[in-house]
């Protein structure tokens, strides 16, 4: 790879930094290439230049968290015997010490509803837990179920924003999947 291209990727990533930044500080609504540019401290055309639109600011946002979540279900499917309790611990990790980079990533999907070039990166989480729970049992309403419930232990967790414990988010798992 030239150093051109190393730069215009490094770049590329500090401005998708800036983008997690701001939509942890401001929320989804706060994105505008002028606040992202002054985030990255460059000028806007540089943001634009990488990002021609909104849309691709927060699709390249999403997909960074994304990106990181997938890898780390990925250890917990090819790594843990107790793949249910691997999962525990990253949402209970997830409403602790990663809380912003989580709610940056519940409100991106949530603006998925609305922002149809978000859709497929915010389904990324969902397919994720559906393949760990795949490996748990053979029931499709089982692994449904606990898409459903990982989903709402998540947002129940930074609603609360109270310390969770992984004993009892492995027992609700374990309930989705009918195993206690």
């Amino acid at each position: 790879m030239d150093g051109r291209r190393a730069r215009g990727q490094k770049r590329r990533a500090e401005i998708i930094e800036a983008t997690l930044a701001v939509v942890q500080r401001d929320g989804a609504a706060g994105v505008t290439h002028r606040t992202v540019a002054k985030e990255a401290g460059i000028p806007v055309s540089l943001s634009t230049y990488y990002f021609d639109t909104i849309d691709d600011l927060l699709v390249a946002a999403l997909t960074s968290v994304a990106d990181t979540y997938t890898a780390r279900i990925r250890d917990i499917i090819d790594h843990h015997d107790d793949k249910l309790r691997g999962l525990a611990a990253l949402i209970v990790e997830s409403a602790g010490a990663g809380r912003e980079l989580t709610l940056a990533e519940r409100e991106l999907s949530t603006l998925a509803g609305r922002r149809p070039a978000l859709r497929t990166v915010a389904r990324r989480w969902r397919e994720n837990i559906a393949e760990l729970g795949g490996q748990c049992t053979d029931d499709p309403v089982a692994v449904a179920a606990l898409v459903a419930v990982s989903d709402g232990l998540c947002t129940a967790l930074l609603i609360d924003n109270a310390p969770a414990e992984v004993d009892y988010v492995h027992a609700t798992l374990e309930q989705a999947l009918n195993r206690r």
